[in-house]
């Protein structure tokens, strides 16, 4: 009988989960809701569903910032729930983590320890690079490729991945994210007309708003707050006042990304150059940030399919291959004797 294997892309906001048995994903939110400050009652969408909405005795939190555990016990709660919720087989699982690169070991192996001592009981626990699991779900010929470039626009941060003859090159972190986009949305509607909305709402209308549109387009009607008054009340709000406001810390994104891209060898400069960049995660479903990120960048742009599951899509196709297989490390390996 083969073994359960699932494979895990943590990330700051939602979790994705590829279970090989039946060849499926699924997906859930990282948060939990907290009553009085000592104990857990809801979590994953049913406490997402709370957020900015929840009486002063209720905290919803979010056990991970930054691409990295922030709270482990939160964490480690959220999972137990999820797989138990989810699996009543998952005892003596294999289990596969992608994990940034851009941290301390001590934070990959949280990582490591957040399966290895939940009550999933997993036989095995294997870690791979997510950016290699984002080019391999891109579609990159990793083993091949002499230079290509995987930008993953995630919920709290960017992370730029260079890939070259099937390793990293570079892989560097930016703390800019949809949080911080849609906190520049948030910030731009109440200086411009005092009138203050939530962070939930700032996202509904970033997502609905591409980088360029028409020169006539149908404003959005929004609930909030009137400072003027402190009554609730609505706002009409134009689709090019939402480029006005992610316009700022785009451009920041693009140049620092520009820069870190400059720091590649010559040789992998030329090839980035011919293969460009391949944009990832949840943010690069915004429409036209390929042609934004191409007119910046002088560098040939594009979106994949569902890029908010480029990791997970990756580790399923490493699962199914014995080439990319070798890439999928164990933590209890000589060189991470001390980790046990």
């Amino acid at each position: 009988m083969a073994r359960d294997v699932y494979g895990l892309d943590l990330g700051t906001y939602e979790i994705k989960v590829y279970d090989q048995k039946t060849d499926s994903i699924w997906k859930e939110k990282n948060t939990v809701a907290i009553i009085d400050d000592s104990r857990i009652f809801a979590v994953g969408e049913k406490a997402y569903r709370m957020y900015e909405k929840s009486p002063a005795n209720i905290s919803v939190q979010f056990p991970m910032k930054d691409g990295v555990i922030s709270s482990f016990s939160n964490m480690q709660y959220l999972m137990q729930c999820l797989l138990k919720d989810r699996k009543n087989r998952i005892a003596g699982a294999e289990y596969v983590i992608a994990v940034p690169t851009d941290v301390t070991e001590v934070e990959k192996k949280a990582f490591f320890d957040l399966v290895i001592h939940s009550n999933a009981r997993a036989r095995e626990v294997n870690i791979i690079e997510r950016g290699i699991a984002e080019a391999v779900g891109a579609g990159i010929p990793i083993e091949e490729t002499k230079g290509s470039a995987v930008v993953n626009l995630g919920g709290s941060v960017t992370e730029v991945s260079v890939i070259a003859m099937g390793g990293l090159v570079l892989n560097r972190k930016i703390h800019i994210g949809g949080k911080t986009f849609d906190e520049a949305v948030v910030n731009f509607v109440r200086n411009n007309y005092d009138f203050q909305i939530g962070r939930l709402t700032a996202e509904e209308l970033r997502k609905s708003t591409g980088l360029f549109g028409e020169e006539k387009e149908m404003k959005k009607r929004i609930a909030g707050k009137d400072l003027t008054t402190s009554f609730p009340g609505y706002l009409n709000v134009s689709p090019g006042l939402i480029r006005a406001a992610v316009r700022s810390p785009l451009e920041r994104c693009v140049q620092e990304i520009r820069m870190l891209l400059e720091r590649t060898p010559p040789d992998v400069w030329r090839s980035l150059q011919k293969n460009g960049i391949c944009l990832t995660g949840g943010l690069a479903n915004i429409p036209g940030i390929d042609v934004y990120f191409s007119e910046l960048t002088g560098f040939c742009t594009t979106c994949i399919k569902e890029p908010e599951y480029s990791a997970v899509n990756g580790i399923k196709l490493m699962l199914h291959s014995k080439e990319y297989k070798k890439k999928i490390y164990s933590m209890l390996d000589e060189r991470y004797r001390w980790m046990r």
